[in-house]
């Protein structure tokens, strides 16, 4: 019965997948540019409030960074998320069809989404002053990532597509001051992301009844260190973004102006990353070790 229903979820998300699938170009850009006079992140995801000093038109640029370095984020989980669905993808090969064509299909919507996200980038860099980068290596992120064991890479990827819903319903839809561009390209990106959050919950279910008490214990370590490792990404990013608003800003900032705002894109970019984790596969004294990382990070 269990193996049925299973099938059953897959069947449903293959059935939206074919659905809601659209194409970059046609679809999402639709000989669209970015626009320097919108903002692309909403108040709700830039936290923009909290960095005192700057002006309307410096916050509406600082989202703008902000805003790019948020799909670029993406585009650098997507990969190692889209590997490690190939790999898990193995085990259904002689047995579930429909849960392979699931995940096959969830993979060539990840590389779409990766290709997306960098001509996003492509397209604010355009519009922007030169001087952005982004620190992070998506291979080398991905290569790390997936050292770690089957559990914390999915619990991770699970935590990555949950806060995405939430992103998009709580902060982006409803705000209609945003960049239309950015808005649809989150739109269509949260289409195919709400099949690939219940793919991911399946396979972590899967995956962990196959596991005793003393693996789970260390797959939760290792999605600690996984936290940790992304923890430093943003803390470099946050160092990288605040540089390049100060020189790109129009003003001279003092060195207290520079480290409030580093200090104010690290703090926003946590925020966004670390949410919620599925905390019913898991013990509470597994739950509160997680509890405490993150504590730690705030």
């Amino acid at each position: 019965m269990q193996q049925q229903n299973q099938t059953e979820r897959y069947a449903r998300c293959i059935e939206t997948s074919k659905r809601v699938r659209w194409d970059i170009e046609t679809d999402v850009i639709r000989d669209r540019a970015f626009e320097t006079a919108q903002k692309f992140l909403p108040d709700g995801l830039s936290l923009i409030d909290g960095i005192d000093g700057l002006s309307e038109t410096e916050k509406r640029y600082l989202s703008q960074i902000q805003g790019r370095t948020y799909a670029n984020v993406f585009g650098l989980a997507e990969r190692f998320i889209n590997a490690k669905v190939l790999e898990i993808s193995r085990d259904h090969w002689l047995g579930d069809q429909t849960a392979l064509e699931g995940l096959i299909r969830f993979s060539d919507e990840e590389l779409k989404h990766q290709a997306l996200f960098r001509r996003i980038d492509a397209m604010a860099g355009a519009v922007m002053p030169d001087g952005y980068t982004f620190a992070a290596d998506p291979d080398a992120v991905a290569g790390v990532v997936l050292g770690k064991s089957t559990w914390a890479v999915l619990a991770l990827t699970l935590d990555i597509e949950l806060f995405t819903q939430a992103h998009y319903r709580q902060s982006i839809e409803p705000d209609d001051n945003l960049s239309p561009l950015f808005k649809d390209v989150f739109l269509y990106h949260w289409k195919e992301e709400s099949q690939h959050a219940i793919m991911d919950e399946l396979e972590l279910r899967r995956h962990d009844a196959t596991l005793s008490d003393a693996e789970r214990d260390d797959a939760v370590v290792e999605f600690i260190e996984l936290v940790v490792a992304l923890d430093s990404i943003l803390q470099a990013q946050a160092e990288a973004d605040a540089g390049y608003f100060a020189e790109t800003c129009g003003r001279t900032l003092d060195e207290a102006q520079r480290m409030c705002v580093e200090a104010g894109m690290l703090k926003t970019y946590r925020w966004q990353y670390f949410g919620k984790v599925l905390n019913e596969l898991i013990t509470p004294d597994q739950g509160a070790q997680i509890g405490a990382a993150l504590a730690t990070l705030q």
